[in-house]
């Protein structure tokens, strides 16, 4: 008596043979794609936040440069001889900083004035016009289509938010390449406006460069 194959069961066993080679291959695939890693403080990448991965502005960037513009107004004349000598710590309202960038870096400037705004908090020398109470000013004034960095508005609201000072300023950047090599300069200055008279009681500037070699 011969045995003649089953033509069913050749088929099942190449349609569970194609299946093994899929399911490898999807596995495969799945172990060399993209892996996600976290980083900083308490973690097995410390440095990761530290690497750059473009040349736009990234929060080591501008921590530096609000830390930098801090620093040099915490040892001003204005900060030792009026703020920190003041009866009760005066009122600070943080107003929008200017993108003069041809970069689109919302979330960036979001970032830079609630750093800025920290700063100033814990210094414990002022008290702070709160960020969102700020911003309905600065949204009006928008619908308005008002110049928000005039002096004159600055000062009108400022008297409106019950503020001695404001703390405002601009970002931006020079562009350079040479070769593969593409170099962007950017710089942070800030100035502090006395309300009541419009005057400049303080102004500073920092810098950062990036660079992106190919």
């Amino acid at each position: 008596m011969s045995f003649k194959p089953n033509h069913n069961l050749r088929c099942i066993d190449s349609r569970l043979y194609l299946k093994l080679v899929l399911l490898t291959a999807i596995v495969t695939l799945a172990g060399c794609g993209p892996k996600a890693v976290r980083g900083g403080a308490g973690t097995d990448n410390p440095q990761l936040d530290e690497l750059a991965l473009s040349v736009k502005l990234d929060r080591a960037d501008i921590e530096y440069l609000v830390s930098q513009n801090i620093r040099a107004l915490s040892s001003s004349a204005l900060w030792n001889n009026s703020i920190e000598k003041a009866d009760t710590p005066p009122v600070v309202a943080i107003w929008s900083i200017q993108n003069n960038t041809s970069q689109h870096i919302d979330d960036q400037m979001n970032a830079l004035l609630s750093s800025i705004e920290a700063y100033m908090v814990n210094s414990g020398d002022v008290r702070v016009v709160s960020q969102e109470r700020q911003q309905k000013l600065v949204n009006e004034l928008r619908l308005r289509h008002s110049d928000i960095y005039d002096p004159q508005t600055i000062g009108k609201f400022g008297r409106q938010l019950g503020a001695q000072y404001f703390v405002t300023g601009k970002i931006s950047s020079v562009e350079e390449r040479l070769k593969k090599t593409r170099r962007v300069q950017y710089s942070l200055m800030m100035q502090v406006l006395e309300v009541e008279t419009g005057l400049i009681t303080f102004q500073n500037e920092a810098s950062r460069s990036k660079a992106l070699k190919r």
